[in-house]
């Protein structure tokens, strides 16, 4: 996991974000090299407002986090160097990260809302907002938004003294970048895994899912395949052969193309699952006119399949108490 917060690059602040972050792994041993984000020109949140606010626009002024993300990337035609890119260790690219961020400011900005469900939207003026006022109002509303805290704080602490636990605790406006930070600590779990633990993760998970007569096969001179499963449907069923990659980085379009070749004669569905993320390039070799389609499942998406399973993740509703001093200050 990565200790880096917001990134802070906005011109008016003159500060410029330098988290340490991982390139894609391009020796094919899961290897990857510590570089800064100015080696490859990834933008910053604050580049990443007006891309976002394209994108939902040109989704029909809402869209899936995934659907957004995607959106953004082939709008802008970012390189993959630049989608290659993870934050810290991943599961997320720096892009997908920055893009958090971007959506967190737009919703502060009063662009766009967000649903319980994970859907954003386009509020009325992010349906109507010129590019040349996004930065413009981005500054205001952070200043209005500091004034805010700086304003609560005052009222909430008497002078002299330091801000009590229930102050560091709960407040009302903690910001909710932080809610996957479960992922990175599976995902370091389930990296600490032997190779063939790993298989058998991915073998126990698709059983879950509805598979039945998984077969690992891994090890075994299988030209890239690592199992076999047979997925039932109703009153259908047909085999799907999977291959699991175990390493932090970027899934390449070649490893989709390699992987299909060591299916081609033996069947036409295939499942790629990774610990890290696919490029944009891979997503759409994946599905490729023409060729077997094969499905992927990224960091991200097996984390969130190992908790709707319960496989080694369980959820804890916990009750968030927040005091509001300036109720009592007030009355």
């Amino acid at each position: 996991m990565t200790g880096c917060r917001e990134p802070r690059s906005y011109k008016i602040y003159n500060v410029i974000y330098a988290c340490p972050i991982r390139s894609a792994d391009t020796s094919g041993r899961g290897e990857a090299r510590s570089v800064t984000t100015s080696d490859v020109g990834v933008p910053t949140y604050d580049q990443l407002l007006w891309p976002t606010i394209k994108a939902l626009a040109s989704l029909g002024g809402s869209g899936a986090l995934s659907e957004i993300n995607e959106r953004v990337v082939e709008l802008e035609t970012y390189s993959p160097e630049q989608q290659a890119v993870l934050h810290g260790d991943g599961p997320q690219t720096e892009i997908e990260y920055r893009l958090a961020w971007a959506r967190t400011h737009l919703k502060i900005m009063g662009l766009a809302e967000n649903s319980s469900r994970g859907v954003w939207t386009l509020t009325e003026h992010g349906r109507t907002v010129d590019e040349a006022d996004v930065p413009k109002i981005h500054v205001e509303a952070r200043r209005a938004k500091q004034a805010e805290r700086a304003e609560r704080q005052r009222r909430a602490t008497p002078p002299g003294s330091a801000p009590s636990r229930l102050e560091r605790v709960g407040t009302e406006d903690a910001d909710d970048t932080d809610v996957d930070n479960w992922k990175d600590v599976l995902l370091e779990a389930v990296m600490a895994m032997p190779p063939d633990a790993f298989e058998r993760l991915a073998q126990r998970l698709l059983r879950e899912a509805g598979f039945i007569s998984v077969n690992v096969t891994g090890g075994s001179g299988d030209g890239g395949i690592d199992g076999l499963g047979v997925y039932r449907l109703s009153l259908v069923s047909f085999p799907v052969f999977f291959q699991c990659k175990r390493y932090r980085g970027s899934v390449t379009p070649g490893a989709v193309r390699d992987f299909r070749g060591a299916m081609a004669g033996r069947g036409d569905k295939g499942l790629l699952i990774t610990t890290g993320t696919f490029t944009s390039e891979a997503k759409k070799e994946a599905t490729r006119d023409g060729a077997p389609p094969v499905d992927l499942i990224d960091g991200n998406r097996l984390c969130d399949l190992l908790r709707e399973y319960k496989l080694g993740v369980t959820t804890e509703i916990v009750e968030k108490v927040v005091v509001k001093r300036e109720f009592f200050a007030e009355i």
